[in-house]
């Protein structure tokens, strides 16, 4: 009996210790929290996949250039759960986006809020979204 305890608590720890990785994975620490950026731009790609979702948006300043910003969001089950579906958001739509930006300055970051043209709004986590700030373009 002592035998078989043995093996269950050292199994346990062995999947405890293989599963760390998993949580590193999940790490936000490239995006700075305490910033949010504004972006008013078109749907150029909406990637419903795992583990992550990229929204992927086309935004243009006042001097005319482009710059596609990549916004990271949680997987497709996550976004479900929350009413976000693959079909919410198609290329062309017009789109109010609001992230907390990349730390390194790169044109990316993570979603906090989308909304569309029609006032529809998109949150994969209700309630983790601050007051408006002014379009970063």
């Amino acid at each position: 009996m002592r035998k078989m305890i043995s093996m269950m608590i050292g199994v346990s720890c062995l999947v405890a210790l293989g599963s760390a990785p998993l949580f590193a994975h999940h790490s936000g620490a490239m995006f700075d929290r305490e910033k949010v950026v504004i972006l008013v731009g078109t749907v150029k790609e909406f990637d419903y996949a795992n583990p992550h979702t990229w929204l992927y948006v086309s935004v243009t300043d006042a001097e005319g250039e482009e710059t596609v910003w990549a916004i990271e969001t949680e997987g497709p089950s996550a976004l479900m759960r929350a009413g976000i579906r693959k079909s919410s958001l198609m290329p062309g739509d017009k789109v109010t986006v609001q992230a907390n930006p990349l730390r390194d300055g790169r044109p990316a970051g993570a979603w906090l809020a989308v909304t569309k043209e029609d006032g529809t709004r998109l949150m994969p986590r209700p309630g983790a979204v601050p007051a408006l700030a002014a379009p970063a373009n």
